[in-house]
């Protein structure tokens, strides 16, 4: 079965840095977008940041980009999110998504991991 594991949230000052990883298995990587989502107490789930499958191209929120950086390995069935320069108003709970769309068929997957929490706080 699909499964997720998330590693290396916690807690870090402002201007701090973490990397966050997320291990996938039970489906074939290498073929899925893979995405970075946030969910903020009380706020609705922002998508982060965005790779494709080859890991040709990346998209980044506005609020995040020049400090955030995704990266994937395929060989590791792996991605990562650098998160440098951290602020308060990133603290969430962050979530790896797995996404493939087969538009010829109109079918959509999505996976999602369990989440790990960031908090920036002095």
């Amino acid at each position: 079965q699909v499964q997720f594991v998330e590693s290396g949230g916690g807690l870090v000052q402002p201007g701090g840095s973490l990397r966050l990883s997320c291990a996938a298995s039970g489906f074939t990587f290498s073929i899925y977008d893979m995405n970075w989502y946030r969910q903020a107490p009380g706020k609705e789930r922002e998508l982060v940041a965005t790779i494709t499958s080859s890991g040709g191209n990346r998209n980044y929120a506005d609020s995040v980009k020049g400090r955030f950086t995704i990266s994937r390995d395929n060989a590791k069935n792996t991605v990562y999110l650098q998160m440098d320069s951290l602020k308060p108003e990133d603290t969430a709970v962050y979530y790896c998504n797995a996404h493939l769309q087969i538009s010829v068929i109109s079918r959509e997957y999505d996976y999602w991991g369990q989440g790990t929490q960031v908090t920036v706080s002095s």
